[in-house]
């Protein structure tokens, strides 16, 4: 029996030994010709693998803003950053915007949900607020079309800075500073929230992406990524499917999805868009993130679960479909939430994970330690 197991062992091995002499050279000679392709000029990359229903844009670099110091010396900006690091903007004069979205964590906090007023936690994972300009809605469900919009929001929510905006122009109106400051903007020492909101707003606007190993690849610097991060940058166009959704120069669709994180009827459950439009196809729908400067923004997710971009892929590659409700639950309750067609098992291997996280990490670009502002104290 003992012999018997030992050359069924050596088989094993024998067999094992000469499948790699006759994949791995084809391996190494696919991934050499892959790599050689993105080193072409960016029309002559292979066509990613989406939905014939997708409407998906090809990368976009993006350029470092040279104008930045001095769109930081103009002031309606630099009263907006007074007002953003201001803690005066909370109830408790405790909490500030910069609370949430701090310049040193990726203009987010770092946090599964955010932390607020009266050390309240939210329910969704705070969001970056990098290449905020170009967004086409706000918050995860997408509920403010504009950034001014937005802002009422975490002002006036109360377990975020628990102030009710109608107050908040009354409050500034005590120091002299901030009546200064506005009039010089505004050309009225009056201050109102529009004012405020206006402020912030033009602020939150310079927040940008800096240029990346990505954007300097695709500018034609082929030696600034690695042959593994194009590899996956490859992997991630093509056999992982992520361009379904991630695409363009922030790499997001700026639509939502349903990838099957919704929790029903459990611990962290959300209903996402549902909230918003009351349509049971909307359960479980959330904005598509963008993926510029991904390793600062960590966790990630609606509802910060996630702190491993292995984790994260792996949670692809599963697919998710199998937590849809079956036919029978779905009669029943209409709500059951129902997994996006666009997630499918995508049978990555263990070293395609590696060199799509090596790519994802590829995105981020460098950042500015943005020195916080004098604050009016009087």
């Amino acid at each position: 029996m003992k012999f018997s197991n030992i050359k069924l062992i050596l088989l094993i091995g024998i067999i094992a030994l000469f499948c790699m002499q006759y994949t791995l050279p084809t391996f190494k000679k696919d991934y050499g010709e892959v790599i050689e392709q993105y080193k072409k000029p960016i029309q002559y990359w292979p066509k990613p693998s989406v939905d014939a229903d997708v409407k998906w844009k090809e990368f976009e670099s993006i350029e470092w803003d040279s104008n930045y110091y001095e769109t930081q010396e103009l002031p309606e900006v630099m009263l907006g950053k007074k007002l953003f690091f201001d803690p005066k903007l909370s109830s408790s004069s405790q909490v500030s915007c910069s609370s949430c979205h701090n310049p040193e964590l990726g203009w987010s906090d770092g946090q599964e949900v955010a932390l607020g007023n009266d050390h309240l936690l939210g329910k969704r994972n705070t969001q970056s607020l990098y290449n905020i300009a170009d967004r086409t809605s706000y918050f995860w469900d997408g509920r403010a079309k504009t950034l001014e919009e937005q802002l009422i929001g975490p002002i006036s929510a109360h377990n975020e800075m628990n102030m009710k905006p109608e107050k908040l122009a009354g409050k500034l109106s005590k120091y002299k500073e901030y009546k200064q400051l506005f009039k010089e903007v505004y050309h009225t020492d009056k201050i109102t929230f529009n004012h405020i909101a206006n402020a912030l707003a033009t602020f939150q606007r310079t927040i940008r992406s800096q240029p990346s190993k990505l954007d300097k690849f695709i500018n034609g610097d082929h030696k600034a990524m690695s042959d593994k991060e194009i590899y996956g940058m490859h992997l991630f166009r093509t056999k992982a499917r992520c361009m379904n959704c991630h695409y363009g120069k922030y790499l997001t669709d700026e639509s939502f999805h349903n990838i099957g994180l919704t929790y029903y009827q459990r611990e962290y459950e959300d209903l996402g868009l549902y909230h918003i439009t009351k349509d049971s196809d909307d359960v479980g729908k959330f904005k598509t993130p963008s993926l510029r400067d991904l390793s600062y923004t960590a966790p990630w997710m609606h509802n910060g679960l996630m702190d491993d971009l292995h984790g994260v892929v792996n949670l692809y590659n599963s697919g998710m479909q199998m937590i849809n409700p079956s036919p029978e639950e779905k009669k029943a309750d209409p709500k059951f939430p129902v997994t996006d067609q666009r997630m499918k098992p995508l049978q990555l291997n263990n070293q395609e994970t590696e060199a799509i996280v090596a790519f994802l990490k590829s995105i981020s670009g460098s950042y500015y330690k943005m020195p916080r502002p004098e604050i009016p104290r009087k």
